[in-house]
């Protein structure tokens, strides 16, 4: 016999699952093509995948991930992320990633959102609510994993349903973002996204650092400046850079150069020398050693065999 608490949360896990159902419903409803489709709400993309990927490269920006149906996994520096149907995915910051589709299928295709974050909103959110009475637990990184709660997936089930009635965006639009957005700051994952918005704090400033980086990835940079930029030591910067993206500034930096190096190489079919010059790298051979070390082959027989993957998933079943 189960106790009231128990039965407490099976009614809410019910819930739960019949707003997802119904989310899964109006996000086909609005899927246009296969892969990412915009929507009519500034910020918010659509995805379906019918078959399991092989890694592609991505930079994830500060956004909200929510998995329908399906499950996915995000390699970020040594960190592995996986989440699904019952975990969403909190992005801060800017991160170069690997990811995959775990589980997908034409019978059952992967089903997901993302809303990028408004970092002002956010800010200005946080000034309205009292944070210190709220407990977000540890700060985590950048890039974080929390529960899909009933209260969550129904805010995102009404934002994606004002694709139903678009004369209702202008004016409800951005009151169930900011219903997402409180969801957030006053989940588990709320302490590092708080921290990343808050002028002044550690991780703010080394949010600065990435966002320089990001605009001058292909520069030639010696830590001190970037810790001018943080307005911190050098020591320091490290410390909380790493806390924050689990790689430290320079890694990063390498990390961006060669994801752009692989986007480069992909979508316009130019050779791996003009790309190592075109993200920043002055030495081939360098550039085909540490493209190796992160993709796991060095950079012209990972392109094509990346290609040959494409085609494969893009060829339809028998």
């Amino acid at each position: 016999m189960l106790t009231i608490s128990e039965e407490s949360d099976a009614r809410r896990r019910a819930e739960t699952a019949a707003v997802r159902a119904e989310l899964g419903k109006r996000i086909g409803r609005h899927l246009d093509a296969t892969g990412e489709n915009g929507t009519a709400i500034a910020g918010l993309n659509l995805y379906r995948c019918t078959n399991v990927t092989p890694a592609y490269s991505t930079i994830y920006e500060p956004s909200l991930a929510m998995i329908v149906h399906g499950r996915k996994r995000i390699v970020v520096g040594d960190e592995a992320h996986i989440y699904d149907e019952s975990r969403f995915l909190l992005t801060a910051v800017d991160m170069p990633t690997i990811a995959c589709f775990l589980e997908a299928s034409p019978e059952q295709p992967h089903l997901a959102i993302m809303l990028k974050l408004d970092l002002a909103a956010v800010r200005q959110l946080m000034g309205e609510i009292d944070m210190a009475a709220i407990d977000t637990g540890g700060a985590g990184g950048a890039m974080t994993i929390g529960p899909a709660t009933l209260d969550l997936v129904d805010a995102v089930n009404r934002l994606v349903g004002l694709l139903d009635t678009p004369h209702d965006i202008p004016v409800l639009g951005k009151l169930v973002e900011r219903e997402i957005l409180y969801r957030l700051l006053t989940g588990p994952t709320g302490a590092r996204l708080r921290q990343t918005v808050s002028l002044g704090t550690q991780t703010h400033r080394a949010a600065r650092v990435i966002a320089w980086l990001r605009e001058n990835f292909a520069l030639p940079v010696r830590i001190e400046a970037l810790a001018e930029v943080a307005g911190m030591g050098v020591s320091t910067l490290h410390h909380h850079f790493r806390e924050l993206t689990a790689m430290s500034p320079l890694q990063y930096q390498k990390h961006l150069r060669l994801h752009e190096a692989r986007r480069l190489m992909l979508s316009e079919a130019i050779d791996a020398g003009s790309a190592a010059l075109r993200v920043g790298y002055e030495s081939p051979t360098q550039f085909s050693r540490e493209y190796r070390r992160l993709f796991g082959a060095p950079p012209k027989r990972d392109v094509e065999a990346l290609r040959a993957e494409t085609r494969e998933f893009a060829t339809p079943a028998a």
